[in-house]
């Protein structure tokens, strides 16, 4: 037989050895890892499914939804990461509109029109607002308030900036601008138990360094996205630059429902029976002792260990390695709550996304939030037990991850065969 190339030259088609390599697909074979390489302090968590349930559904119902791969947190956002942000979000606001110093700046200009912040010689004196520099202390007093006797930011002037694509109801969706202000609400202790001596924590929880790995809380839904929005253009701009990752457009984000509880349920197929976490450990004498931070009952908080929140490596990873996704503090979801989610949404990625207006009731400021906290029952700590909170609350007892898309990896499945 002649060959496709042999009949083209007898027909003069000159352009058949230089294009036919694009049309040469190459063959597919296994990934020698299970698992991608992921960016420092998250895991990758393969595709799988989950069976999905809305709240009022019993144990056997629901609908089967497929996740497709992703990275995400192996832990809870730290006290320690979330003040690394409000720190950059103050040096920021402290550069541009109170010091106005030539040093801090690069002989660049950005897409607004303002000069580049030179980061590397800023975070020689970071955080700012704390400099003992009498000359720099001066210009950035009026970002300052006093609290409990020691200067601290004021929570109306340091804001993030930043854009998204705002989903509406039904398909509607377009680019906006919001400015969140970022700093934790720190009495919240006090606010979700008044009847209680808690005043401790709302002294020191967020602030003094024995705390920096616990999870943070205290925090909005729409600061928990600013944060995901902040933490992904950090990575893109130093963790990821020099990585395999590099050439991707990638962005954090909340994980969205389906995602947390596919993580959390620690495996790949819903009908498998072996659970992905330990729940007990083995203590002296052969007695079982909890290894999961929450109410064991009415006035019993301290048998896990602890009587609030814990550091967040305390107990064992689940089985894709990723820590406290039961109990410790309930965590933030990207999506809006619906008692019935499960019966509109896709059966592959689903998400409700609903981005609430100001003016928006209550009834559509409810975000989802999963894994039961150090304050709940057991029964809360199911991998498929539905909650919310509204986006504008902070609380005691809910903090968050992030997530970011990862692709699949070829395994022997779908390798090439001849």
């Amino acid at each position: 037989m002649i060959g496709f190339c042999a009949l083209s030259s007898i027909f003069g088609l000159a352009a058949c050895k230089s294009n036919s390599a694009i049309y040469k697909a190459p063959s597919v074979k296994a990934a020698r890892a299970s698992h991608l390489l992921a960016p420092p302090g998250m895991v990758y968590i393969p595709s799988g499914t989950i069976l999905f349930k809305g709240s009022l559904d019993s144990s056997n119902v629901g609908k089967n939804v497929s996740v497709s791969a992703f990275f995400m947190d192996e832990t809870e956002v730290t006290n320690k990461q979330y003040r690394e942000f409000i720190n950059w979000v103050a040096d920021s606001i402290a550069v541009t509109d109170y010091l106005h110093d030539e040093q801090f700046f690069l002989d660049q200009v950005g897409e607004n029109g303002q000069k580049r912040i030179n980061w590397s010689k800023v975070k020689k004196h970071s955080p700012l607002w704390k400099s003992s520099d009498p000359g720099i202390q001066e210009r950035l007093a009026p970002m300052l308030e006093m609290k409990r006797n020691k200067r601290a930011l004021n929570p109306n002037l340091i804001r993030y900036n930043f854009s998204y694509l705002k989903a509406g109801l039904g398909t509607k969706k377009k680019d906006v601008s919001e400015n969140v202000s970022v700093i934790p609400a720190e009495d919240m202790w006090t606010k979700d138990f008044p009847n209680a001596q808690l005043a401790f924590l709302d002294a020191n929880y967020f602030t003094h360094s024995s705390f920096d790995y616990y999870p943070v809380v205290g925090v909005t839904w729409r600061q928990a996205r600013a944060f995901t929005d902040w933490r992904g253009k950090e990575m893109a701009a130093t963790i990821l630059k020099g990585s395999y990752l590099s050439g991707y457009q990638l962005s954090l984000s909340l994980p969205t429902e389906a995602q947390w509880q596919y993580a959390a349920s620690g495996k790949l197929d819903p009908r498998d029976t072996i659970t992905g976490a330990r729940m007990t450990i083995d203590g002296k004498e052969g007695k079982k002792k909890l290894a999961v931070n929450f109410k064991q009952g009415e006035g019993t908080y301290s048998q896990d260990g602890a009587t609030f929140t814990m550091p967040v490596k305390s107990y064992m990873p689940n089985s894709f390695g990723i820590y406290n996704m039961a109990g410790n503090v309930s965590e933030w979801t990207l999506d809006a709550y619906s008692p019935s989610a499960p019966m509109f949404v896709n059966d592959l990625n689903p998400a409700l996304l609903y981005d609430a207006n100001p003016q928006d009731g209550d009834f559509l400021r409810r975000k989802v939030v999963r894994g039961g906290s150090w304050k709940d029952n057991g029964e809360q700590l199911n991998d498929d037990t539905r909650n919310y909170s509204l986006d504008y609350e902070p609380h005691s007892y809910i903090g968050f991850r992030c997530v970011m898309s990862a692709f699949e990896l070829p395994t022997d499945q779908s390798k090439t065969r001849k």
